[in-house]
């Protein structure tokens, strides 16, 4: 039961770090040229910082995601709420897209606010099933929230 469980929480958390690798195929493009022409704020965080604080975010998912998988009888409870952790799984990969691959700073900020929403929704889903999976998913909700704020900043700027 053990070896389930931990193959369990391993793909959970493969799931969430592939989205991120998908999402950095746009960003990776992008990042040395595009996005170096950008006019940025202040608050713009160096380039280095984004890779580990979003790898530890995607593991955060991954686990919250593997609490939530893990609950027994709570089948209808459940699948509503991975429709929606994978709906906001989607809209972080376009976020990459939006932004990055197409060089759409205002599509990519219309796109935040929603995967915002999605997260908020997640996380109120996620909570009624097992409370910490919801926790685990705040610091995502705090940085999406960073992003949305930066987005919008950059959009202006230029």
């Amino acid at each position: 039961m053990k070896h389930i469980r931990t193959l369990k929480l391993t793909a959970s958390i493969i799931i969430c770090l592939s989205a991120g690798a998908i999402g950095s195929l746009f960003t990776s493009a992008s990042v040395d040229s595009w996005y170096l022409t950008l006019n940025k704020p202040p608050f713009n965080p160096p380039s280095w910082v984004f890779a580990p604080v979003w790898t530890l975010l995607y593991i955060l998912m991954g686990v919250s995601l593997f609490l939530v998988l893990s609950r027994e009888n709570v089948f209808q409870k459940k699948k509503t709420a991975l429709i929606f952790f994978s709906a906001q799984l989607f809209l972080n990969i376009l976020w990459s897209f939006l932004f990055f691959g197409m060089e759409s700073p205002l599509m990519a900020f219309i796109e935040i606010i929603l995967l915002w929403i999605a997260i908020i929704i997640t996380i109120a889903l996620f909570k009624k099933i097992y409370p910490l999976s919801a926790y685990l998913l705040v610091p995502y909700l705090l940085w999406v929230t960073f992003a949305s704020v930066l987005n919008y900043s950059i959009f202006i700027l230029n």
